[in-house]
């Protein structure tokens, strides 16, 4: 396969795309932002990289080359990028599943310790010149619920069962009874499943109202796992401990969301895996799954786009 015709869907100007120079002298690569930079390249291509293109482009660019043999998708959730056509194919879709797992799990864990330790209140404090002394809580022996135990639920649940915390999981398997008793269980609930049409709004006013009125939601999922208007109402009237988010419905928020209102929330603006060398990361996993499908072995994350992850 080293005669490769690759179809890299981003800003062809994005100085990450110089990593592919290690592809071999035999591949041929087109990049670019618009349809029109893969007019002569994609007949022929047998890959595709969706490093930073949208659905729209993928979709035109998937129609323009009927010999693509492997699509590759820089982020690891797809919900925004299957289109149908694609998912009904038989080309294996492979994604970064797993590249920015461990540091989502350390957010789950900053997350905790933030609540459990009253950190918003410390620096309102220290702002305001007060010496103001509060009891904290200690999160060893405190229960950590994952629903969702991929990759990033296992990262949370191993720092979590390592300072002590009791860790209780919810596979996509399991019955709305045991999702409620992890609700009713847990002091921190961390949401980490991928977007599909069965955990869209998996977490709303039920469930809500089914936590501990001290218990945390956080997640790392995707934003439309949770229905965000009981999210802000159960919020507003204190009916949970807090939530911290690092994926929204919308990105960026709008100016004025209520969400920027909230002071038993902790909002990071979807840069909790925004590691110095996220990028470079990203695109190694890619350059290793295609030494991969070069040499005919199996490739690694191969998703299944029926299922959306």
């Amino acid at each position: 396969m080293d005669n490769s015709t690759i179809l890299v869907l981003g800003d062809p100007t994005d100085p990450l795309l110089a990593m592919l120079e290690v592809l071999p002298d035999g591949a041929r690569i087109a990049a670019g932002n618009r349809v029109e930079a893969f007019t002569d390249a994609a007949p022929s291509a047998d890959v595709i990289l969706n490093w930073t293109g949208s659905r729209e482009l993928l979709q035109q660019v998937w129609r323009m080359a009927p010999r693509v043999r492997w699509i590759h998708s820089r982020s690891a959730g797809l919900d925004e990028l299957l289109f149908p056509d694609l998912a009904e194919s038989a080309v294996p879709l492979t994604n970064a599943r797993g590249v920015f797992s461990e540091v989502l799990g350390e957010f789950a864990i900053a997350a905790v310790l933030f609540f459990a330790k009253g950190l918003r209140r410390m620096i309102r404090s220290r702002e305001a010149g007060v010496w103001d002394q509060f009891d904290t809580v200690e999160v060893a022996g405190q229960t950590m619920g994952v629903i969702g135990l991929g990759d990033i639920g296992k990262a949370a649940a191993r720092r979590a069962d390592a300072m002590g915390m009791r860790v209780i999981g919810l596979r996509r398997t399991d019955g709305p009874e045991r999702k409620r008793e992890l609700l009713e269980l847990a002091d921190y609930v961390v949401l980490s499943t991928p977007l599909t049409p069965e955990t869209r709004g998996l977490i709303g006013e039920a469930e809500l109202r089914a936590m501990k009125p001290e218990a945390v939601l956080i997640n790392v999922g995707r934003g439309p796992l949770v229905d965000e208007t009981a999210l802000i109402a159960a919020l507003r009237d204190r009916r949970i401990g807090g939530a911290a988010l690092d994926v929204f419905n919308q990105e960026p928020l709008p100016a004025g969301h209520p969400y920027f209102g909230l002071d038993n929330l902790l909002l990071s603006p979807h840069s909790a895996d925004h590691t110095p060398d996220w990028q470079q990361r990203a695109m190694q996993l890619f350059l290793d799954n295609f030494e991969r499908y070069r040499k005919g072995e199996p490739l690694r994350n191969v998703v299944d786009k029926r299922r959306g992850y």
